[in-house]
């Protein structure tokens, strides 16, 4: 009996003096609060929601549990930087800033603090250059890419052909809703079409004059660059002019069930840019249900499962994980450092394979990350929204914009952003 006593002891001692592993941190930069709050919850709660179903059905990743700092921006980026002050300290592994302009302010603060940020499918364009760029990655797509996307699908709507079609551009007039036009002027002129720009101050709930210029002017197809009740406000003035709802077209952050459902039966055929698959009919949502839900850890209400933002919110941190298990297995070591969070973002592969495995089959386009490439292949599809089913339907598949316009704007850019910052270029030889 003493002897049992005396290993229990010893036993109690070695765990005691073993070090113990602090959590992987991921600071949530969130907007439950102002006008964009409709894409900003559910894009939170799916985000911390995958996190749950880590620790809960996983134990963590790699025997280490996740963490999820939330921090409220209101979509504000001088709150955003605050938020990324008031958080960096906790072990901060990766910063999903979600906006453009925090992320624009971002970029060098963390680049100097050594933490890496993930734009994901917005942000600067230009970081998809990692040998300029090396804390920053916005893969799968940007915003060049998805404007590159939506011009190839209407080319193809249109047999080919864009010589003497219009499109407008009707965009949030910030750094967000510009960021595609220099990508769209070059490819107005390879393509022959005219651009339109059309811009909507914040946050977008008064655009009579605008889509009285749209009527007026009768553009063929119109892109929406929109957010929050923007898209909601732009979608119902389309319907009030008549506009065809099959021919427009908006970026992923324009194509949420928040932003259709208030017109109704008018939002009828209404297209937008996908990064994620739609709806809940994955393996992965079953065991969201039973180890998240179900156990009273949601981080909502339930009631957005399977939307385009809360399916977004879980593929950002399903990524996350993703790149946290490359860096675990290159570094031999499961309590990885912001350094090491980055390089498993750069050494990332994601195939069909792995995400089959992860219950998400076809959610997402594959690829691989790289020194040279942080962006991705800038796969998008495109999505439909059936009014009277109340669902998005798939009508396109992930496919590649042209590579060739955007590559030579992205060294354009990013080269000019290393000359003025006096930054040299990695060799990623």
């Amino acid at each position: 009996m003493k002897l049992t006593k005396i290993a229990a002891a010893a036993a109690v001692a070695v765990v005691a003096a073993s070090p113990v592993m602090a959590d992987l941190v991921f600071p949530s930069l969130s907007y439950r609060t102002g006008a964009y709050a409709v894409g900003g919850i559910p894009f939170a709660d799916g985000y911390a929601d995958y996190m749950t179903l880590v620790n809960e059905r996983d134990g963590g990743v790699g025997g280490v549990m996740t963490r999820v700092i939330e921090c409220e921006t209101a979509y504000n980026t001088e709150k955003g930087v605050e938020c990324y002050e008031a958080t960096k300290g906790e072990g901060a592994l990766i910063y999903q800033p979600l906006s453009t302009g925090i992320t624009y302010q971002l970029i060098p603060k963390a680049s100097a603090d050594g933490i890496p940020v993930h734009s994901m499918g917005y942000g600067r364009t230009s970081a998809a250059n990692g040998k300029v760029f090396e804390w920053v990655f916005n893969y799968p797509a940007n915003y060049w890419t998805g404007a590159s996307a939506a011009v190839n699908y209407i080319s193809a709507q249109e047999g080919g052909s864009l010589k003497g079609k219009t499109i407008a551009l009707v965009y949030h007039n910030s750094g967000y809703g510009k960021e595609p036009i220099r990508t769209l002027e070059v490819l107005a002129e390879k393509h022959g079409y005219s651009l339109m720009l059309v811009p909507v101050d914040h946050p977008g709930q008064e655009q009579k004059s605008q889509w009285l210029q749209i009527r007026q002017q009768k553009p063929d197809y119109v892109l929406l660059w929109g957010w929050g009740v923007m898209n909601q406000v732009a979608i119902q003035e389309a319907a009030n002019i008549r506009f065809p709802m099959d021919h427009m077209i908006g970026i992923w952050w324009s194509g949420a069930e928040a932003d259709v459902l208030p017109a109704g039966d008018a939002s009828n055929g209404y297209k937008a840019l996908a990064l994620t698959g739609v709806g809940n009919e994955y393996p992965l949502f079953a065991d969201i249900q039973k180890y998240v839900v179900d156990a009273g850890k949601a981080a909502g209400a339930g009631d957005q499962i399977g939307t385009v933002p809360y399916n977004r919110g879980i593929y950002a941190a399903m990524l996350a994980v993703e790149a946290v298990k490359t860096a675990q297995a290159m570094h031999g070591v499961a309590d990885i450092t912001p350094v090491m969070m980055r390089d498993g973002m750069e050494n990332l592969m994601m195939d069909e394979a792995k995400m089959t495995a992860l219950g998400l089959p076809n959610f997402g386009p594959t690829f691989n990350v790289s020194c040279e490439n942080h962006g991705g292949p800038g796969l998008a599809s495109v999505t439909q929204w059936d009014a009277g089913a109340k669902k998005w339907n798939v009508i396109a598949p992930f496919e590649a914009p042209d590579m060739d316009v955007i590559s030579a704007l992205v060294a354009a850019d990013s080269e000019a952003y290393a000359a003025e910052n006096a930054i040299t270029p990695r060799d990623c030889k």
